[in-house]
């Protein structure tokens, strides 16, 4: 999972369009929404839609997505548990 993480930060980045960000400026831990990065609704459709066409996930509930967009740990564990 490890080797996730740099990739969904340089995905975030790209799919974003967070261009004053590098990977090494986002914590993994971080919160995504509210306090953490600071993004909003429009930045979760398009995380889903990363996760649609780069990962083949997709979301039934929108709890689901929420808790699953938390920070850049949840995605990654999220991931990789559909790859086992």
């Amino acid at each position: 999972m490890e080797d996730l993480i740099p990739e969904i930060k340089e995905k975030l980045i790209t799919q974003l369009n967070l261009k004053h960000l590098k990977p090494e400026d986002i914590d993994e831990n971080e919160m995504l929404f509210g306090t953490g990065l600071g993004l909003d609704s429009i930045d979760a459709l398009e995380i889903i839609v990363m996760m649609e066409n780069d990962y083949g996930i997709k979301f039934t509930n929108q709890e689901e997505a929420r808790q699953v967009f938390t920070s850049v740990r949840t995605i990654a564990e999220c991931i990789q548990s559909h790859r086992l």
